[in-house]
């Protein structure tokens, strides 16, 4: 039998016209990719450097040996495949549900799952530059590379990643905020909404339906229709399209 919070949620995307779904980083766990901020997190474990101070533009700038070593161990999951939270909102984009997926990721999942109209807020390891000629180069040309990887012409590699101290590209975050604005329905998955703008996004909303879905609250007030105390990709799992 259906759980009573789960048939409304199916009640309220066979309702909605145009859903935008704002994720984070609980979307892709059970694909493996560890999520930051929880106990069992990348933020609480060991390291020669703080995992926040690793993962901001100065240090790279400063120390791009220890960046990659810890890159490539923690944030290149090149082997990770789409789970059912992906797959779901792909299927449900295809039927006209999903107007857009907008992401605090950067693993690509959304789009190797067939969804099309992914706003990356945060950048993505799939994408990576020549810091000097701006070359572009793939995320396995960089995980293979011994220590910092580099251009044929010489420059450091960087990722097409938002670190810390970076802001966030101007496009994707007028996209991402105007689809907020147009959609009658927004789900928000996998996201403590701790994480600054990114977060700021959700007062585009003004819509009928805010849905949380989260196996917490979230350190933001938002006022929701529905809250989903569970695993995400669980919860997508039982959805019909």
């Amino acid at each position: 039998m259906m759980d009573t919070k789960i048939k409304r949620l199916q009640e309220i995307i066979n309702e909605s016209h145009q859903i935008v779904f704002f994720g984070g980083a609980g979307v892709s766990t059970e694909s493996g990719i560890p999520d930051f901020r929880s106990a069992e997190g990348i933020y609480h474990q060991n390291y020669k450097y703080p995992p926040e101070e690793v993962v901001s533009h100065s240090f790279f700038m400063r120390n791009p040996e220890c960046f990659y070593e810890f890159y490539k161990d923690k944030m290149l999951n090149l082997n990770a495949r789409p789970n059912r939270a992906h797959a779901k909102l792909a299927a449900l984009e295809w039927a006209g549900k999903v107007s857009a997926v907008i992401t605090q990721n950067i693993d690509g999942l959304h789009q190797a799952a067939g969804s099309k109209k992914v706003y990356e807020l945060h950048g993505s390891v799939h994408r990576n530059y020549c810091m000097k000629c701006h070359k572009l180069y793939d995320a396995k040309y960089v995980k293979d590379s011994k220590g910092v990887p580099y251009c044929t012409c010489g420059g450091m590699i960087k990722p097409d990643v938002v670190l810390y101290e970076e802001a966030l590209n101007d496009k994707a975050r007028q996209q991402a905020t105007n689809m907020i604005s147009q959609a009658d329905t927004l789900i928000i998955g996998g996201t403590s909404l701790s994480v600054y703008p990114a977060a700021g996004f959700i007062d585009y909303f003004i819509g009928k339906n805010l849905v949380l879905i989260n196996k917490s609250m979230t350190t933001k007030t938002i006022r929701t229709i529905l809250h989903i105390e569970d695993p995400i990709a669980e919860v997508f799992s039982q959805i019909k399209v």
